[in-house]
């Protein structure tokens, strides 16, 4: 197999390629016309020193590059492996989430649909789990041209992230801290957005005596949340109340209530309340939710909502993708306005 791969290794020289794209192209050209097959193992890192002169710095880069793009396969103590025949696309993606909801649909078909004719997408969950989290990265380092990555978990997850080349990294939604290196985030600011958007929403809030927020202490983002609400209590000078769930006992006329639980159930047990009291919400009850569903576009007539754009964020991502760009960026927040204010 070395003779094969030898043989007219120079010939992809030139056309202002670097060495290690030159010996990535050549091994896909012998892929291609068949002098290499699926399962062929390729020579070793000595072998190809000794036939190509080349260093072993420069024939790792051009075998992780297949790598990457799933051209290629290494095997632990083993060495490489021919993966498969051609490159159908020029991308390979790998999207970790915390979990799959209509928001993060909305995100993944963003993704999908602009990424389609030319990325892989390989989708992974993690369900707030560490070890799952650290196993999946672990596992796939080295193996995609960017990893597309969600987090939301209770640790530190910043020296795991760092193990990731920083051009390759791409962290949505949660602005995580300590990572090093030049890579791209496109996060939700949610002390800023809370803060702006109730500010939009002011004039409805006056008719309100108290503003609630429900804050859930297990949400990773839940501090981020309170530091927000309470610039803007303080600052209007609104009575305002902080409870980690809904609690039947302040239920009263006269509250607006902000929530932003994971599947809405506070939503729902606020308009529970609102029917056994008989009080009619937009009128005695105010409430703002977070993140627009088409359920709360229709439900009680219509749930006023703090929304991230989640189309915005995927076509960020797919900007940094195709442009090969390091982007920074708070992704833009809509507040919609309906009958439950």
């Amino acid at each position: 197999m070395t003779e094969v791969l030898t043989e007219n290794a120079h010939q992809k020289g030139g056309h202002g390629k670097m060495k290690y794209q030159q010996l990535a192209d050549h091994i896909m050209s012998l892929i291609e016309i068949d002098q290499l097959h699926i399962g062929d193992q390729l020579p070793s890192l000595k072998q190809l020193q000794q036939q190509l002169k080349m260093s072993k710095e420069t024939l790792l880069k051009g075998l992780n590059e297949l790598v990457e793009k799933g051209i290629v396969e290494s095997v632990y103590r083993k060495g490489y492996y021919v993966r498969k025949k051609s490159i159908h696309h020029s991308f390979r993606v790998f999207l970790l989430l915390d979990k799959m909801n209509i928001l993060r649909e909305q995100f993944y078909r963003t993704l999908f649909n602009q990424l389609e004719d030319r990325a892989d997408i390989d989708i992974y969950f993690h369900h707030h789990n560490y070890q799952v989290f650290e196993k999946l990265i672990k596992e796939n380092l080295g193996t995609y041209t960017h990893y597309v990555i969600a987090t939301f978990l209770k640790e530190n997850v910043a020296p795991l992230l760092n193990l990731i080349p920083d051009k390759k990294r791409i962290i949505i939604d949660l602005n995580e801290q300590g990572l090093s290196g030049n890579y791209s985030s496109i996060y939700q600011d949610y002390g800023y957005d809370i803060y702006h958007s109730l500010h939009k929403l002011k004039d409805e809030l006056k008719k309100y005596d108290r503003l609630i927020l429900v804050a859930h202490p297990e949400a990773v983002h839940a501090r981020l949340v309170i530091e927000g609400f309470l610039h803007y209590c303080t600052e209007i000078e609104h009575p305002y109340l902080i409870q980690s769930e809904i609690d039947e006992k302040t239920f009263q006329k006269g509250n607006a209530y902000v929530t932003f639980s994971r599947y809405d159930t506070d939503d729902v047990m606020l308009i529970k309340l609102a029917r056994k009291k008989k009080l009619k919400l937009g009128k005695d009850i105010g409430l703002i939710s977070y993140n627009d569903t088409l359920v709360k576009e229709v439900l009680e007539d219509g749930i006023t909502v703090i929304s991230t754009d989640f189309e915005a964020m995927g076509k960020t991502v797919v900007q940094a993708i195709l442009e090969d760009k390091t982007i920074v960026k708070r992704n833009p927040t809509k507040v919609i306005k309906r009958h439950s204010l």
